[in-house]
């Protein structure tokens, strides 16, 4: 892999003048319309509250009092000061693979996450968190729990859709892109969100309080060890994986969510496997091990050292880096759409696919969309051979069948047929 991969992953970021990131949340009041003639002019019925507004929305106190939504602005701001420091990815030593996979996956979320296996204490959690400062801003519409898009009508909640229905002014605001963590012994109402059945009967709404996925909306879900998560969960995130949509049901109620998020999870492959249905839902795979060389170990003791005696003095070291990879990474997702892949590409990649027997087409898919991010990344507009080949084993080594008397890595198995294809 490391032959593939080349030099370290700072030789993939570009010359590019930096761009100059607003400190501070713009907020906006807009009047939106949904498009006609595709299900969103009709009146959802029902209407989603948190417990304990007397019939009042969350949402709709947030659109109607400006005041009040710049004042939660205000908070968390507040709050994210007051939170530990987070290690710098710009830091991070090594384990390029892992890197550039989760950047991929910022540039475009479409490709549908990472899974991260490797041993203990590689840095993959620390890796993880530390992606919370690189994530671009984006859109949502203030106080909605679900950071409904007030641009996209499928990652919106139905009192927003209603509200534009209505023809409702909608307070806009930008913010950085959510990172969830899912804790292993997450109940399932915490995660999918629970209906007060009591309110819905004596009040005759339905009461809903969102969970884990209601705030993942339109962000990352990260699931460290993930290989011990509760099968009932697995199947949770199954369902949201392939609709993009969290449902929960008690008692005849049933309430709908949008739920579009980039699932990420880390694991040690000696604690288990993970189900071949949820590794399929990951749309790259990452393998990380413990550094041998003994003077980058010794960096890596000498940094996280620097970092626990000072963190406000080590993240300003890497302020500047940090900048360049955030500059570098809003560049790419504005200039994705712009990137072209040739046809003959397009076809010796599912031909690799086909030759491996990979079951199902998503690994056609992630592999052309992945290859695009890099290539955007690199700040060209054009898919090149080196791009394909940097990101396929990551597309397709947990895709292959398991053979268990075959001793060789399924990612070197993929470079080997791709080199096969392409030559």
């Amino acid at each position: 892999m490391a032959s593939v991969l080349g030099t370290s992953s700072a030789a993939f970021w570009p010359s590019r003048s930096p761009l100059s990131p607003s400190s501070k949340p713009a907020i906006s009041q807009v009047s939106l319309s949904l498009p006609q003639g595709q299900g969103y002019g009709k009146k959802f019925e029902g209407r989603i509250v948190t417990p304990g507004c007397k019939g009042r929305s969350q949402f709709h106190v947030a659109v109607t009092n400006v005041a009040t939504g710049i004042n939660s602005v205000e908070q968390d701001v507040d709050v994210k000061e007051s939170q530990r420091p987070v290690y710098p990815f710009a830091a991070i030593v090594g384990q390029d693979e892992m890197k550039l996979c989760l950047l991929l996956n910022v540039i475009d979320p479409k490709i549908g996450g990472v899974m991260i296996m490797g041993d203990r204490g590689t840095g993959k959690s620390t890796t993880v968190r530390s992606l919370v400062d690189l994530l671009p801003e984006i859109k949502v519409v203030a106080g909605d729990p679900y950071n409904s898009d007030p641009e996209d009508p499928e990652s919106m909640g139905i009192e927003v859709r209603e509200s534009i229905v209505k023809g409702e002014k909608l307070l806009i605001m930008t913010t950085k892109i959510n990172m969830v963590d899912l804790p292993l012994g997450a109940t399932e109402d915490r995660v999918c969100g629970t209906i007060d059945i009591e309110k819905a009967l004596t009040e005759g709404v339905k009461a809903f309080e969102p969970g884990l996925l209601a705030k993942a909306n339109r962000g990352i879900l990260y699931v460290d060890e993930v290989n011990l998560l509760d099968d009932h969960l697995v199947d949770v995130l199954l369902d949201s994986a392939a609709s993009g949509w969290n449902t929960v049901e008690r008692e005849g109620i049933s309430i709908s969510h949008p739920a579009r998020f980039i699932l990420i999870g880390s694991g040690n492959p000696e604690e288990g496997e993970l189900r071949p249905q949820l590794l399929d839902r990951f749309g790259m795979h990452a393998q990380v091990g413990t550094v041998r060389d003994a003077e980058l170990r010794v960096k890596i003791v000498e940094e996280r050292a620097r970092f626990d005696g000072n963190p406000k003095e080590f993240r300003d070291s890497y302020k500047a880096e940090q900048e360049k990879l955030q500059n570098q990474i809003a560049s790419a997702r504005s200039s994705l759409s712009s990137v072209q892949i040739d046809y003959d590409l397009k076809v010796k990649i599912s031909k690799v696919c086909a030759e491996l027997n990979v079951d199902g087409l998503r690994g056609d898919i992630v592999t052309n969309r992945a290859a695009k991010a890099l290539a955007a990344l690199k700040g060209r507009d054009k898919v090149t051979t080196e791009d394909i080949a940097t990101v396929i084993p990551n597309c397709l080594r947990h895709r292959l069948r398991k053979d268990p008397l075959e001793s060789i890595d399924s990612g070197l198995l993929v470079i080997e047929k791709f080199y096969e294809v392409f030559s």
